[in-house]
């Protein structure tokens, strides 16, 4: 289906939701239900590797990371095209290279809350909590987070332009309360602007079954971390917040010619990779560096 009639859908519906009156009678139904157009599971994969570069502070050394995430959600539905979406999830960092005190690796357990209004598998507007175990080794109640987002989309010009207001949160985030969002700008049924952040991109969709993307990346997520010694005398802290992030740009292309299911291969520069322990006013960058992604997203 044309991705302009998906979200002129979505907006309608979500614009319209307020205003739909009561259930019908039952004995006036002629014909069943249609049914449901929406996917009810969801599973996502992902890897990237960024290769070595150089810590801007020498006494660092170099690395590289790798990063692998999986996720799966239900989608329970509420009424109408309301559904209660509830998964589970489960990413980490692995870090290679120098010796120099740093985590080497940082993980997160964490489960998906969210209430979602969502037409022809797309939601317009969502409201979410991942409350979760984030850390480096040690599972503690103080490694306990509940990050969240929520966004809602609606149209500037008909059929045209569409804004995106999105907010993101988290107790261990700096700063605690984040916006995000941006515009949607549909040039044709073939091509289309997402200037949305965290994720902006440049779309391409010649047919049903391929998508060409020029795209950003802004991953952020904080972690507990146990003993970070490194080999600088003003960073030596124990039980300590880490902001850590990967900033890219690249390519990526997507094939959706299998039933149920869309492969995904990318590539391009991680800008910047960054340590920010922001409470104790430290932050550790490296230096830019290639990165490939391989991924799988399958809905049933």
């Amino acid at each position: 289906m044309k991705i302009v009639r998906k979200l002129v859908i979505v907006l309608i519906a979500v614009g319209a939701a307020s205003a739909v009156a009561g259930p019908a009678n039952l004995e006036l139904q002629r014909s069943p239900a249609p049914a449901d157009e929406n996917s009810r599971d969801l599973f996502n994969y992902e890897t990237t590797y960024t290769f070595n570069s150089d810590f801007k502070e020498s006494k660092l050394g170099d690395g590289d990371s790798l990063y692998n995430d999986f996720s799966y959600d239900h989608r329970f539905l509420i009424t109408g095209k309301w559904y209660f979406r509830a998964g589970v999830e489960y990413e980490r960092y692995d870090f290679g290279g120098s010796d120099n005190g740093l985590p080497d690796h940082l993980q997160a357990a964490s489960g998906h809350l969210a209430l979602e209004y969502v037409v022809k598998d797309f939601p317009g507007l969502s409201i979410e909590l991942d409350p979760g175990v984030y850390f480096q080794d040690n599972v503690s109640s103080d490694a306990f987070d509940i990050p969240g987002k929520a966004y809602v989309t609606f149209p500037l010009q008909k059929d045209k332009i569409f804004a995106v207001v999105a907010l993101g949160w988290g107790i261990y985030q700096d700063p605690p309360v984040a916006p995000g969002g941006g515009i949607i700008w549909l040039f044709s049924d073939q091509l289309r602007l997402q200037a949305v952040f965290p994720k902006p991109a440049l779309v391409y969709q010649p047919n049903d079954d391929w998508e060409f993307r020029i795209m950003g990346e802004l991953n952020y997520t904080s972690f507990r971390t146990d003993d970070v010694l490194t080999t600088e005398q003003k960073l030596q802290l124990h039980n300590a917040i880490v902001q850590y992030s990967e900033d890219r740009a690249g390519v990526q292309i997507g094939y959706t010619g299998i039933k149920h299911a869309k492969l995904i291969a990318g590539a391009g520069v991680t800008v910047e990779r960054n340590y920010d322990f922001f409470r104790a006013h430290q932050s550790k960058r490296m230096d830019p560096a290639p990165y490939v992604k391989i991924g799988a997203e399958v809905k049933f």
